[in-house]
């Protein structure tokens, strides 16, 4: 349906005509308001009942048409703004401070009432000081952007994609249990190895170590990434382009032996 194309939003144009035409039936029918009513006579028209009409359509389109474009672009610049101050400029992910806000906003909805899920991974590319180092910050560049695409086009549509700072990416998984944090986590990292990149002509691998963390009643995005961080660092030990996940307390107490 023609509704369902039109923008209301308030960045669209359609809300400017819109409301323009709103706005001009609007004064039409307080003129004829005013000029129809007398308190000794009630309701009749008045002298020239035409003007009401004509008045009204001459001055109050431009009136409105000026006043609302001008919201419309406020309100496109605003939230230009806010996409600039959110949003990393080379990959399109939120930037750290965003994400961490992000983060924590969910930890303080969800521990009210628990119990609460969700993990944070923490990727980080392998040897990407080679990169730059050997074909210029140019092509690291365009390497960690082909990455964060990867990424994002490896999550769900309610995950959250953050670049923490250069090489460093971090994924925040609202709602996924251990299990599926794990499967989703090993997803990018495949899906990244795979990656046809080819600087000088030649293919050159690209691979990403990922450490993970559950919620597992922690209070606050720092708690939950100092977690997710540690096994990051297992995986870069253990030989690089591989997922090392924090066992959650649950899984931990499960595979414990019973003591009697």
């Amino acid at each position: 349906m023609i509704w369902k194309r039109l923008d209301f939003s308030a960045h669209g144009r359609s809300r400017v005509l819109g409301f323009t035409a709103l706005g001009t039936l609007v004064c039409i029918a307080v003129a004829f308001a005013f000029d129809s009513y007398s308190y000794s006579n009630g309701w009749r028209w008045g002298d020239a009942p035409i003007n009401n009409l004509v008045i009204p359509l001459l001055l109050a389109p431009p009136f409105f048409y000026f006043l609302l474009s001008k919201l419309r672009e406020l309100a496109i610049a605003h939230h230009e703004l806010m996409v600039i101050s959110t949003t990393d400029s080379l990959t399109n992910c939120f930037n750290r401070r965003a994400f961490t806000a992000l983060v924590d906003r969910y930890l303080e909805r969800v521990l009210k009432d628990p119990p609460a899920e969700g993990a944070l991974l923490i990727i980080d590319v392998d040897h990407f000081k080679s990169v730059n180092d050997n074909f210029g910050h140019e092509t690291g560049d365009r390497a960690l952007k082909l990455i964060a695409e990867t990424i994002q086009g490896a999550v769900r549509e309610t995950d959250a994609v953050g670049r923490i700072g250069g090489e460093e990416f971090s994924v925040f998984l609202p709602g996924a249990n251990y299990s599926q944090a794990e499967n989703l986590a090993e997803r990018i990292r495949d899906a990244v190895s795979k990656l046809h990149f080819t600087p000088t002509g030649e293919p050159h691998p690209l691979t990403i170590s990922i450490g993970g963390a559950t919620l597992d009643s922690v209070s606050s995005f720092s708690e939950l990434y100092r977690r997710a961080d540690s096994r990051l660092y297992d995986a870069k030990r253990n030989g690089r382009n591989r997922v090392e996940f924090h066992e959650p307390l649950s899984e931990q107490m499960a595979s414990s032996p019973m003591m009697y």
